[in-house]
């Protein structure tokens, strides 16, 4: 019950979860992580590009990264699965393409080398749909830690509200393969508030995933017209027979007299 009305959330985190129990089973999890200068400068192997975000390579990722996407499951419940599952999968497209690409172009000259590595697992999207949390779902209640007293009785302390250990299941999985997954959570979390503010080219935001691989059916048009058609009829009938009802005068389905007392009227002769 906990999954209600988000069944795309429901999907990702499972497929997380399988994805990186698979990893370790097959023993492939060499195969998902990005060295700049082994992988795509000295043997070319770009196909990596699309697959790193499919699993994580530790446990503790895939918990942080399950619980997180976990307690956001309201966006998509704001959202619909529709848009949401298209939302996920442009952000997995993008963050996918651009962040190895900044990485090889920009980071690792900048750093002398130093940033070469890239982790693997899906936190650009954990982060981008912690961009929409952010924005869309307001916080509850809030609580200070005070961290001082001073002369006035005045407390120092910081402030969390009910939203802030979400926020740091989120930054523990951006902290756990220092610096190439901070770099991941960034480009995630631009990815996700370009989204919203329409930063991005506006057929990409308004682009939506066919229903049939939602499993969902689009009604057919004439089916649409049929059933508009027997609502009209259905909602004039109504008015007809309250308007007649309130004349005193019998609907054409009302019943002011029963079936006894009209089998006897026939006898009677009279209508």
């Amino acid at each position: 019950m906990s999954f209600t009305n988000a069944p795309v959330t429901r999907s990702l985190i499972y497929g997380i979860i399988g994805m990186s129990i698979a990893a370790s089973l097959f023993d492939v999890k060499h195969y998902f992580y990005i060295l700049v200068d082994l992988h795509l400068w000295r043997f070319h192997q770009t196909w990596r590009v699309l697959l790193w975000q499919l699993c994580y390579t530790n446990s503790s990722e895939v918990l942080f990264a399950s619980m997180a996407l976990y307690n956001m499951r309201m966006v998509e419940r704001f959202w619909g699965p529709r848009k949401f599952a298209s939302f996920v999968f442009s952000t997995y497209l993008l963050t996918s393409v651009v962040t190895p690409v900044l990485l090889a172009f920009l980071m690792r000259p900048l750093t002398l080398g130093l940033l070469n590595y890239l982790p693997a697992g899906p936190t650009p999207i954990v982060f981008a749909v912690m961009a929409q949390y952010h924005a869309m779902i307001p916080h509850t209640y809030q609580y200070k830690i005070a961290t001082a007293i001073s002369a006035g009785n005045d407390e120092q302390g910081i402030t969390f509200s009910d939203k802030s250990y979400r926020y740091l299941l989120a930054a523990q999985l951006a902290l756990s393969q220092w610096p190439g997954s901070v770099l991941g959570a960034l480009m995630g979390w631009v990815v996700g508030y370009s989204w919203r503010m329409e930063l991005l080219p506006r057929r990409l935001i308004r682009w939506r995933l066919p229903g049939w691989v939602l499993g969902v059916r689009a009604p057919r048009r004439n089916e649409e017209f049929e059933g508009l058609r027997r609502r009209m009829e259905g909602d004039a009938a109504t008015a007809t027979s309250t308007g007649t009802q309130a004349r005193g005068e019998p609907g054409e389905g009302g019943r002011r007299r029963t079936m006894g007392q009209q089998f006897m009227d026939q006898f009677r002769g009279e209508q």
